[in-house]
């Protein structure tokens, strides 16, 4: 996996050298509350909670600046949505306190929260209208394609840097790589690659909207491009072949009836029949029904997006930090983050909602922890229950942890 993570950096390092050159002399970079303050100035959104609905009634005037086709819009190169973000956790130590968790490491979560946040900005940068300062698009993430981690420790105390730019684009949508860099001895170094996927939608949130093309400039960024396509591909591939909607494959049965014949109750042999309802547990193992952990969550005004619903990185930080407890109770020692699987946005969350999360564990092999984290919204006018987001985490323990071991076929 070391190696595979290796040959993922080439492709992206060499964008970032190629589009350095296109950003400008200043030495002086933006720091993560500018990048939100950028935010609520292109959407125009307020920060008084009791002005938000006079806000978004001013936006729906934004409409007749949406284009009619992409056709209209003109093409952008990938240096033009090129972002560089400090994160100044080593130079200013008054921020380091949010950031900072009870291991003297960096709150993951965070992280999360912050890439969401810029990928959104690196959006409206490459969507941004000469001569019009408020943007007509409703930018929200669609989807976290998947963070891959090459450091186990993401030190409190040096400062981060942030870089992305739109790789791919579609008529309503665009995908957006980010990159992290922690300094150390005067230099940064890689700590994880993120891809996510951003949809625009009208002034109001309601419909798509087409956002201008890209257009690749070099070989590298060809490939790039080529690489944002096959992604949109496999999205669409892995949507048709949910176990709810297709069998499982021959090899997805047989791992599935080995598990459920290691578990069978041999011991009744005397009576002539083995019972499908006697199982025993394996040594070292748990009932995955026993390896669960819930939270909830009350959806404040505090956590909301520049649109008005919950911050969508404000939900992965949730399902990130109950995903952690999970893993550590479970192994019994310190989980760390080796990879966050895609995340799809399912529904928005409203201010006022009730979030009620999930954590399972529901694989393990040695001393890894893989943790499935399903995130619903309670409705209490309505008393309904919606998925708003499945989330997977790929933990390491520090030390081997048991099996985990389903009982029934769900």
């Amino acid at each position: 996996s070391a190696y595979r993570l290796c040959t993922m950096r080439k492709l992206p390092s060499v964008l970032a050298r190629t589009l350095t050159s296109g950003t400008s002399g200043s030495s002086v970079l933006p720091d993560m509350s500018e990048v939100r303050s950028r935010l609520r100035d292109i959407v125009g959104a307020s920060t008084n909670w009791r002005d938000h609905v006079q806000a978004m009634q001013e936006r729906k005037a934004l409409h007749t600046l949406l284009a009619k086709r992409q056709e209209d819009l003109p093409p952008r190169r990938m240096k033009d949505s090129y972002l560089e973000v400090i994160l100044p956790l080593g130079s200013q130590p008054e921020i380091r306190e949010k950031y900072l968790n009870v291991h003297n490491s960096v709150r993951f979560g965070r992280i999360l929260e912050d890439l969401d946040s810029l990928g959104v900005l690196i959006c409206y940068t490459h969507t941004k209208q000469e001569m019009q300062p408020r943007s007509p698009l409703s930018i929200v993430t669609a989807l976290v394609d998947k963070i891959n981690l090459c450091k186990k420790i993401i030190y409190p105390d040096c400062d981060i840097k942030f870089t992305g730019s739109v790789s791919w684009v579609g008529r309503t949508s665009m995908e957006v790589k980010m990159h992290m860099l922690q300094l150390h001895d005067g230099d940064y170094s890689p700590v994880l690659d993120a891809t996510f996927v951003m949809v625009a939608r009208d002034p109001e949130n309601k419909r798509p909207a087409f956002v201008n093309p890209v257009v690749p400039e070099t070989p590298e960024e060809e490939e790039i491009f080529k690489q944002g396509e096959l992604n949109k591909l496999k999205r669409v591939d892995f949507s048709t072949a949910s176990l709810l909607k297709m069998a499982p494959t021959a090899e997805e049965r047989n791992i599935v009836h080995d598990i459920f014949l290691n578990t069978l109750d041999t011991r009744q042999e005397g009576e002539g029949t083995v019972s499908f309802r006697s199982r025993k547990l394996p040594p070292n193992s748990v009932w995955m029904e026993d390896a669960k952990l819930k939270g909830l969550q009350i959806c404040h005004p505090q956590e909301r997006n520049i649109f008005n619903r919950i911050f969508g990185g404000f939900l992965m930080r949730k399902a990130f930090e109950l995903g952690w407890a999970t893993a550590c109770s479970y192994g019994g020692s310190r989980p760390f983050i080796v990879s966050v699987d895609d995340i799809m946005f399912q529904r928005p969350v409203e201010v006022g909602s009730l979030l009620l999360l999930s954590g399972q564990v529901c694989y393990t092999e040695k001393n890894y922890i893989q943790v499935r984290v399903h995130s619903e919204v309670y409705d209490a006018d309505t008393r309904e229950h919606q998925t708003t987001n499945i989330f997977h985490f790929t933990f390491i323990s520090e030390n081997e942890v048991p099996r985990v071991v389903p009982k029934t076929y769900g």
